[in-house]
């Protein structure tokens, strides 16, 4: 008896958890596909879809030709690849480098640099600190600006330091006698052994990067440096079509003057979320992967 209360307690603990997880999926999916529906409709019923929508009325590439053919949106794709890559592999590198020295229980005054980390995230600077330095060094509207900020962020320098500290010491000292240096060591067993933090650690300087608008904004004041992020804050500011695609783009295209700002808004969104929705998948797997598990069978 007991174990069938127990069953349907269970049953019904189960049916809310999943019937929450329907919930919440299709309330994030939906708005998404709405935006991709308006995007490739028929640029003359738009006016009429309603925000649930989430089948194209018709089907049309135009919306999606004039935004890959406007000048500023191509500059802002180029830019923000630029300045998310070259970003993302120097936050990955220097935060390997020093959650690699920060593991060595021999490095010398290695409580005290932990402080020092730890200080940085209790007494964060604000952005207008971030800006003194940042003119100061003369950085003010260079990449370098935006890229440079957050080089190693301290709580993923910490979540690698406890990663690297897990690697079984036996894998390290067989490395050292087989002759590695310390940099052998890391390249060849313990980042091999730390896929799973490399890849988290990467999607989230990834998608800081992506989505990063306030500081371009702020610091790059040439309107060609301008991330896609700045460039969709324009569109939706503005909200000026014939500014927004320009006169030639409206003469170019028949059905440009049909085109209304809410499907260019809702093309320019889809678009910035694009390629974080097309990476997360493959980085995705290497969560759930225990590469640590058997590192030391045999």
């Amino acid at each position: 008896m007991a174990r069938s209360r127990q069953s349907r307690f269970e049953r019904v603990e189960q049916v809310i958890i999943v019937s929450t997880l329907l919930l919440m999926a299709v309330t994030t999916i939906q708005p998404i596909l709405n935006l991709v529906a308006i995007s490739f409709s028929e640029p003359g019923q738009v006016p009429g879809m309603s925000g649930l929508a989430v089948l194209p009325n018709g089907f049309s590439l135009d919306v999606w030709a004039l935004l890959l053919n406007h000048p500023g949106v191509q500059r802002g794709i180029l830019n923000s690849l630029f300045i998310t890559i070259s970003g993302t592999v120097l936050n990955i590198t220097f935060t390997t480098l020093m959650a690699w020295a920060l593991s060595r229980p021999s490095l010398p005054g290695r409580r005290v640099l932990f402080v020092f980390v730890l200080i940085t995230i209790v007494f964060e600077p604000g952005l207008i600190p971030d800006y003194f330095v940042v003119r100061d060094l003369g950085l003010l509207n260079t990449y370098w600006s935006v890229i440079l900020y957050k080089m190693v962020n301290a709580w993923y320098l910490i979540i690698l330091v406890r990663f690297f500290e897990d690697v079984p010491k036996e894998l390290l000292e067989a490395a050292e006698l087989d002759g590695a240096n310390p940099f052998q060591t890391l390249w060849k067993v313990v980042l091999p052994l730390t896929r799973p933090a490399l890849a988290t650690i990467t999607l989230f300087y990834l998608v800081y990067h992506w989505n990063e608008f306030l500081r371009p904004m702020i610091y790059l004041t040439d309107k060609s440096m301008h991330p896609l992020q700045v460039v969709l804050r324009q569109f939706v500011v503005e909200g000026d079509k014939l500014s927004m695609v320009g006169i030639d783009a409206m003469s170019n295209y028949e059905q440009a003057g049909q085109i209304s700002i809410r499907a260019l808004n809702a093309g320019m969104i889809v678009l910035t979320i694009l390629p974080i929705l097309a990476v997360y998948p493959l980085i995705l797997k290497f969560f759930t992967k225990g590469t640590m598990s058997g590192a030391l069978k045999g």
